[in-house]
């Protein structure tokens, strides 16, 4: 994906407005929909750019950036700087594509964007999602999902967040115990493994063991690293744990830094 431009991706120009915006992206997400194309590799890799262009014109604030970048660097460089400031954590933060992919299986019978986010990004990734008022974090199941015990295993950092917990209490009358704790750690790496990515061995205290944490390039410092299923162990599952990454500063910068001249 590489060069390419986010506004080319969706078809729209860049005055096209944010209703038209998803509008577009719905009729393309109904196209290219893997229910629709089993199969087809292409078309995966497609929807991929077709999602990760959604999320970034959807929202004012990625936009401006891109935009920005645009103006800079042109088309061709836009996206390199881009994801080079944003990670794909960033990037899905606040999307609203499970809204549009739960309309879709509404009307056609297609699967939603949980159910189909496997064979997309693989296990254990996690975006911030958006619906309607109500603003929760979730994370993707691997293989087939139980409604039932599903719901059971959600969780203060998983699917419900606490607007949502509260309205099911009141909803049910009841209580739903917290019984998963995540679990915080900063890491500190070199600014080459921040600015390329790759491999950073990190020794987890709590579980005793030694875990490889893929570091994404262009990492900021202060962001963090999710880490599903290594949080506190709790009688509903484990929590996660969260990274926050600490980008060392070399030692030309650490003396321009602090040395009067």
């Amino acid at each position: 994906m590489a060069g390419q431009d986010y506004y080319e991706i969706l078809g729209v120009s860049k005055n096209t407005d944010t209703a038209q915006i998803k509008a577009a992206y719905r009729d393309l997400a109904f196209k290219f929909h893997p229910d629709r194309n089993q199969g087809d590799l292409d078309t995966q890799d497609k929807m991929k750019a077709l999602n990760e262009a959604y999320a970034v014109l959807s929202d004012a604030k990625k936009r401006q950036d891109y935009d920005a970048f645009q103006q800079q660097y042109g088309s061709t460089g836009a996206y390199t700087h881009f994801r080079e400031t944003y990670s794909e954590q960033d990037i899905f933060s606040g999307t609203d594509i499970n809204k549009v992919f739960e309309e879709l299986a509404k009307s056609f019978g297609l699967r939603n964007f949980e159910e189909i986010s496997k064979e997309f990004y693989g296990k254990n990734n996690a975006f911030e999602f958006k619906n309607a008022n109500v603003h929760f974090k979730g994370f993707f199941f691997s293989g087939t999902v139980n409604p039932g015990r599903a719901f059971s295993r959600m969780k203060t950092s998983g699917l419900l967040g606490q607007a949502t917990r509260t309205l099911l209490n009141n909803i049910s009358g009841g209580h739903m115990a917290q019984h998963c704790k995540d679990l915080h750690d900063t890491i500190r790496i070199d600014p080459d493994l921040a600015e390329k990515g790759g491999s950073h061995a990190y020794y987890h205290k709590q579980r005793t063991k030694k875990l490889v944490v893929k570091i994404p390039p262009g990492i900021r410092h202060g962001q963090q690293i999710r880490l599903g299923g290594m949080g506190e162990e709790g009688s509903t599952g484990p929590g996660d744990l969260y990274l926050k990454v600490e980008v060392k500063q070399s030692i030309l910068n650490y003396i321009r830094k602090h040395l009067p001249f």
